[in-house]
């Protein structure tokens, strides 16, 4: 049956002066599509046709119930299917960015049904989130290069829900400086409690994914730090941070005389000194406790031998000791962390803090450049 161009305007004038309106228009001009596609897939694969099976797709604001045809062989897929795919991992990837860029799935769900039309509750945002999951899971457990020159270890304190109760855990990134003399995150790790065994099982887990070598380790003075690294990678020296060396010991005397001591360990760790080495770094550091525990007692404790491991920058080139002294690299990295999780409040569980650090480190521009005050270190030969 032939119709004029006038008979057709006047069926479509109806439908869309229907109950259905426009909306069932577009449903029955979809369903006649995929109709169309079927026959021709049956006529070229052989096929036949095999009933229908529903389908509801959700598009600016409409919910469409569609008849979805179907073939014995069960493998026709139409091709309007595979837009809608498309559409739904591009909202997606949109739920992703947004969430990692600082907003609440609350936010998310709102601009989410401001664009695509259907509002998704906390809970629905949450199950979209699963790519980025999947992402950054499959991140934390890549394939790593055998030799890394310097590896940097710092933490960030986040509020974070565990068994009914809220408390600032610690979650480490590991930065590392590359042969090439570009920068990588290899991993982000949360311990509720701090434990040598912990760092035992991080340097165990790199080792497992590939590391073989690494040189040079700057962290904090981390409890039992020295003696996991001693056991996973013998060869690597350890330098503590200096930063945190001095604000522990200002923390520890009073403030008419705390401009006096920072000046004078300023000058013992000025990392410009010409004719100095890490052993005569230590011993003008104890003369400098001596002193001072004269009116500060508790200043004692820092004679122990293993404060000489602030000073392991002296065994360098001065061109790269001030940026192996500290673990300020990842100070910019912590400062992105913050942006993204301090508007959230108190994090529902360790999982999401991860998923969002972890997103964040993949993304950081700042290391995506090669730091040139390398280029003459031995650490790199």
């Amino acid at each position: 049956m032939e119709f004029t161009q006038e008979q057709i305007t006047e069926i479509i004038s109806e439908i869309t002066n229907g109950a259905s309106g426009l909306q069932g228009l577009v449903k029955q001009g979809l369903e006649s599509l995929m109709l169309s596609e079927r026959s021709l897939h049956n006529e070229a694969l052989s096929d036949v046709s095999n009933g229908f099976r529903g389908r509801r797709v959700c598009h600016g604001g409409k919910i469409f119930e569609l008849r979805v045809p179907r073939s014995r062989n069960s493998n026709f897929y139409p091709m309007f299917f595979g837009v809608l795919k498309d559409q739904e991992e591009e909202a997606q990837k949109l739920v992703s960015i947004l969430y990692c860029s600082g907003l609440t799935t609350e936010q998310v769900g709102k601009i989410y049904e401001q664009f695509y039309g259907k509002h998704y509750s906390k809970s629905q945002v949450s199950r979209l989130l699963n790519t980025a999951r999947e992402d950054v899971n499959a991140w934390l457990v890549r394939r790593l290069d055998s030799r890394y020159p310097i590896l940097y270890l710092d933490a960030t304190y986040v509020l974070t829900r565990r068994d009914e109760s809220v408390s600032n855990e610690a979650y480490y990134t590991v930065l590392v400086v590359k042969e090439d003399r570009t920068w990588e995150v290899l991993t982000v790790v949360n311990f509720p409690t701090e434990s040598a065994t912990n760092w035992k099982d991080v340097f165990e887990d790199l080792k497992e994914r590939g590391v073989s070598v690494v040189d040079l380790l700057v962290c904090d003075g981390l409890s039992g730090i020295e003696n996991a690294l001693a056991d996973t990678f013998p060869k690597a020296d350890l330098q503590l941070c200096t930063v945190h060396l001095k604000r522990n010991i200002a923390g520890k005397v009073k403030p008419r005389d705390k401009k006096q001591v920072m000046e004078e360990l300023k000058q013992i760790c000025a990392p410009d000194q010409w004719d100095i080495n890490p052993e005569k770094a230590f011993e003008n550091f104890k003369d400098f406790i001596l002193r001072w525990q004269k009116s500060y007692p508790s200043l004692k404790r820092y004679q122990h031998e293993r404060y000489r491991f602030y000073f392991t920058y002296f065994k360098y080139e001065r061109e790269i000791r001030g940026m192996i002294y500290t673990t300020n690299w990842i100070e910019r990295l912590n400062r992105d962390y913050k942006r993204v999780i301090n508007m959230r409040g108190a994090m529902p569980n360790p999982q999401a803090v991860i998923l969002l650090m972890g997103t964040v480190a993949q993304n950081a521009d700042i290391y995506k450049y090669p730091i040139y005050n390398f280029l003459e270190s031995k650490l790199f030969y």
